[in-house]
């Protein structure tokens, strides 16, 4: 049987399709036995991080179906290319996991105020600790895949085994105190333990999948990137100075790694006899302004002597 392909020998999109199945697998059994040891201690902080992997496996699926869709390019019904299906998964995967954090903490306090609950810390100790090594070495191989693909849809997965290790390193490290509590003067803290750190978890977590939501919301409401704008301004302004264009209007859009920018420049009396090879340098030149060439790129610059078609 024919070998598969080295990552060496992968395309970008290749390899972040083989990364984001690596890490729905992986997710999918950690999601499993997570919730089933969460069952079996008694923990709800490790159902809460069971289920915190359920969503993350599920969400890593569409991610590849994204991914699979990118690489296509463009299609007869979306012929500007399927970029804008990044950041509505980006959106969905980290409002989904808000919600998660958001009602754990609430099961959390519900706990606390009914007295909370004992658990069996020998066995949510071995599974904390085998849980956050596969959570770093997974964390490790996805971000160092990345820095060969810069997916945003990877970079996404990267935070989500960030955040899955910080869980159970917290967990592990919770679960050891109580451990070690048992028996002594201190033992009727023991049932607060596993409510108490699920709902510092729960509140800690929740600015992350906040800022990607409002990153990607604001992509799917196509709010033109401050930076970006400021950086065809500047490109512009130079090149006005240097041809004595009349007047130049541009819109930009970033859509998940899409970026369209479309630009309309209205010429002097001087440039009427310019020849479109001519025309084409000055195009080149702003492109080059532009910088990010690639398929991901897409980029209109119109030439007009009306300003009505600005």
């Amino acid at each position: 049987m024919p070998s598969s392909p080295s990552p060496q020998c992968l395309s970008p999109q290749q390899l972040e399709q083989r990364l984001l199945k690596a890490s729905i697998l992986v997710t999918a059994l950690m999601a499993t036995s997570g919730i089933g040891f969460g069952l079996y201690c008694r923990s709800q902080s490790i159902v809460f991080d069971g289920m915190f992997n359920a969503i993350d496996s599920s969400m890593a699926f569409l991610s590849l179906l994204v991914a699979r869709l990118l690489a296509k390019g463009v299609g007869r019904r979306f012929q500007s290319g399927y970029w804008h299906f990044e950041p509505l998964v980006l959106t969905l995967n980290g409002s989904v996991l808000l919600m998660l954090c958001v009602y754990a903490f609430a099961d959390a306090a519900s706990a606390l105020m009914h007295g909370g609950h004992e658990l069996v810390f020998s066995s949510a100790i071995i599974y904390s600790a085998l849980t956050a090594l596969v959570c770093a070495l997974m964390h490790r191989y996805t971000l160092r895949g990345n820095r060969k693909v810069n997916s945003e849809l990877i970079a996404l997965d990267v935070e989500s085994w960030w955040m899955s290790f910080s869980i159970t390193a917290s967990l592990l490290v919770a679960f050891l105190i109580g451990y070690a509590l048992q028996g002594s003067t201190y033992a009727y803290l023991t049932p607060y333990i596993d409510p108490g750190i699920l709902a510092v978890l729960a509140i800690a977590l929740i600015p992350g999948p906040a800022r990607a939501v409002a990153k990607a919301l604001s992509q799917v409401l196509k709010i033109t990137p401050h930076d970006l704008d400021h950086q065809v301004s500047e490109l512009m302004s130079r090149m006005t100075r240097r041809y004595g264009f009349e007047a130049v209007s541009h819109s930009i859009v970033q859509i998940g790694r899409g970026l369209f920018v479309e630009i309309h420049i209205q010429v002097p009396q001087s440039m009427n006899t310019w020849t479109v090879n001519r025309l084409d340098v000055v195009r080149r030149e702003i492109a080059d302004g532009i910088g990010r060439e690639g398929p991901d790129r897409w980029i209109t610059i119109g030439f007009t002597r009306d300003k009505h078609w600005l």
